[in-house]
């Protein structure tokens, strides 16, 4: 039976939520704390109640996300100074003929996404963008839209960048699952949206390279080689997936000492803190950075961090309080009777909360909180899995004026903004589309 004045109640969230961040341009974080406390109030529960429900869904919340996204920042910025990102694409790119620099511009985004935020990825690599189009004489889009498509992918897909690592605790998904599900989902969505699309587009649109306002870049700077810049990456992807891997059965192991300690190294906090200690060791020491740097470099890393832990925080709060009120039980009831699937509504929530606001990461929040409560004890690990990757596929679509990225895209790539829609936000809403569909086929062969 649906209880209105708590449909009312959930509704209303949403609609307060969208109105402080859309109309009063209030930050995401306090704009959540401030419709989860309204849902809560209008849903009927004591004062005191709400107040202890908003410490219950932070501090649950928080416990697993900030250690997490705390280190990924960190590890993230040793590899982005020390040039493993720019190593990457070098290497990539001077392994492929031009006429596959496409592909491996998709490639470059998708590794360097991993550990480094997308627009820092972004602005390191667009220089090398920029001298493919000069020397090929082709479209600057046939090589940008890989690349962004490449970065959009991870950045939205695999831990340990913030979006996954957040819907994954409020989903209660293990990491390496969704680190799995992320690389076949996002693998062919990378390149159908990259390099298939960026050669449609850029036959559509020719657009050239700005002129250089600036001293050229050094081509004699020694970066650290492609191959131990890709260990270091892969360091806490390996260890978490293995971890996941003895423990779901499939690597079968009977000393329960070395079980322990697998699941002592694989675990994400202990994963991260082993490749925070190599990649400062190795891209650091190594290569000549004093002590005193790699402490600025650590502690300039955590600033954007910070404002993503505590969003994650509030949608903690939001989610708890859906379950506090009942609304969770009776949506998932509402939703059964409509036999509309989990996976769909995930998706769907998260795509118009992303084209109503347009952060990728309040729309993610705000789909794992309606979803967390729609959470049946049945579901598997691949299955949680999924509902990750449908979330971030939504969380990912039509990027518009709203979204600080089309601006990003549009200034970097010298496009207009009739051009940006028709290559960037068209881009995005192939990724997310495809993404949703490949998801969909997991999603039926796990059932």
């Amino acid at each position: 039976m649906i209880d209105y004045q708590l449909l009312a109640a959930v509704f209303a969230g949403i609609a307060l939520l969208l109105f402080l961040i859309l109309v009063f341009k209030i930050h995401a974080f306090l704009s959540l704390l401030i419709s989860s406390i309204s849902v809560g109030i209008l849903a009927g529960m004591p004062a005191g109640d709400v107040i202890a429900t908003v410490q219950k869904g932070m501090g649950g919340t928080l416990g697993f996300v900030a250690t997490v996204i705390g280190l990924g920042a960190l590890f993230g910025a040793i590899l982005e100074q020390s040039g493993g990102a720019k190593s990457i694409a070098k290497f990539l790119v001077s392994k492929s003929k031009l006429s596959r620099a496409p592909y491996a511009m998709a490639m470059t985004g998708f590794l360097v996404a991993i550990p480094v935020f997308f627009d820092v990825a972004f602005i390191l690599l667009i220089p090398m963008v920029y001298a493919l189009q000069r020397t090929s004489g082709k479209s600057l889009l046939l090589f940008a839209i890989p690349l962004l498509s490449g970065l959009a992918v991870t950045h939205a897909f695999i831990p340990p960048t913030p979006g996954p690592i957040a819907v994954a605790d409020i989903l209660g998904a293990d990491l390496g699952w969704v680190i799995l599900t992320g690389f076949v989902v996002g693998l062919p969505v990378a390149i159908i949206s990259g390099p298939i699309f960026g050669k449609y587009i850029a036959n559509k649109i020719n657009v050239v390279a700005p002129m250089a306002d600036g001293p050229a870049e050094e081509d004699n700077v020694v970066l650290p080689s492609f191959s131990s810049v890709l260990g270091i990456v892969c360091i806490p992807l390996v260890l978490i997936l293995l971890n996941t891997s003895i423990s779901a059965g499939f690597i079968p192991i009977k000393s329960e000492q070395i079980k322990s300690l697998i699941a002592l190294v694989g675990h994400p906090f202990t994963a991260l803190i082993i490749a925070n200690l190599v990649a400062w060791y190795f891209m650091g020491i190594r290569r000549g950075f004093s002590k005193q740097q790699l402490l600025q470099i650590s502690s300039k890393s955590l600033a954007p961090a910070g404002s993503i832990i505590l969003i994650t925080g509030a949608g903690g709060v939001f989610k708890q309080v859906l379950i506090e009120t009942g609304a969770g039980e009776m949506i998932a009831n509402s939703l059964a009777g409509t036999g509309l699937s989990v996976l769909l509504f995930a998706y769907l929530v998260a795509f118009l909360v992303r084209i109503l606001q347009g952060s990728s990461t309040v729309a993610m929040i705000t789909a794992a909180s309606l979803v967390a409560p729609l959470i049946e004890s049945s579901f598997s690990g691949l299955q949680l899995a999924c509902l990750v990757t449908a979330i971030a596929a939504g969380a990912s679509a039509t990027s518009h004026v709203n979204d600080s990225g089309f601006w990003l895209v549009n200034q970097y790539l010298g496009l207009t903004e009739k051009q940006t829609f028709r290559s960037w936000t068209v881009m995005t809403t192939i990724l997310s589309v495809s993404g949703l569909f490949f998801v969909s086929i997991i999603w039926w062969l796990a059932g």
